[in-house]
């Protein structure tokens, strides 16, 4: 990935300690300053993903209402704040887009991203996670970035329909891990 779009820190030009203008490529993950000795790591951000399910073998999804990706399908999930655990995170975005307090989430597994943001591609460590719910007409109300949030059931889900590349390779992941069980 990191041949696709450069050094991620190419965007960087100046140290961000002294300011000054030798701050050069030290790895691929690193800058360092020749001037004050600084060295800056691109380490990845922490992001989530949320596959909620019902007990009448539906999914939770969220149509996107920004960019990108803006109208296409998406899950529950976004960056984790400083200061939360990943737990936190996850329980919070899916609050915030969808309405639900959800108290049981079981970790699936995890991927490296690029997510684009503002014309910059973000190194992202997303962290994808089980969020089984009782009940089966739970309502939900979409809000924050989410434009409409709706139930699917899972025989019907297409990964076709979800926008970003790293949200539909979790969809397709999750089905077929959940077809070989």
């Amino acid at each position: 990935m990191r041949g696709e779009m450069g050094h991620p820190l190419e965007i960087f030009r100046y140290c961000p300690v002294c300011g000054s203008e030798h701050f050069l490529v030290n790895n691929f993950k690193s800058k360092k300053c020749q001037d004050c000795g600084f060295t800056y790591y691109a380490n990845p951000c922490s992001a989530t993903a949320a596959f909620i399910v019902n007990d009448r073998d539906e999914m939770l999804v969220v149509r996107r209402g920004k960019e990108p990706a803006k109208g296409t399908l998406d899950l529950p999930g976004g960056f984790v704040d400083m200061g939360e655990t990943v737990e936190e995170g996850m329980r919070r975005e899916i609050k915030e887009e969808t309405g639900l307090e959800v108290k049981d989430i079981q970790y699936l597994f995890s991927s490296p991203n690029i997510y684009m943001y503002s014309g910059m591609g973000v190194h992202t460590l997303d962290m994808d996670f089980l969020v089984p719910v009782e009940g089966s007409s739970i309502p939900v109300t979409a809000a924050d970035d989410a434009a409409e949030a709706l139930w699917i059931p899972i025989s019907q889900v297409n990964p076709a329909d979800f926008g970003l590349t790293s949200i539909r390779n979790a969809v397709i992941r999750f089905l077929s891990d959940r077809d070989s069980t």
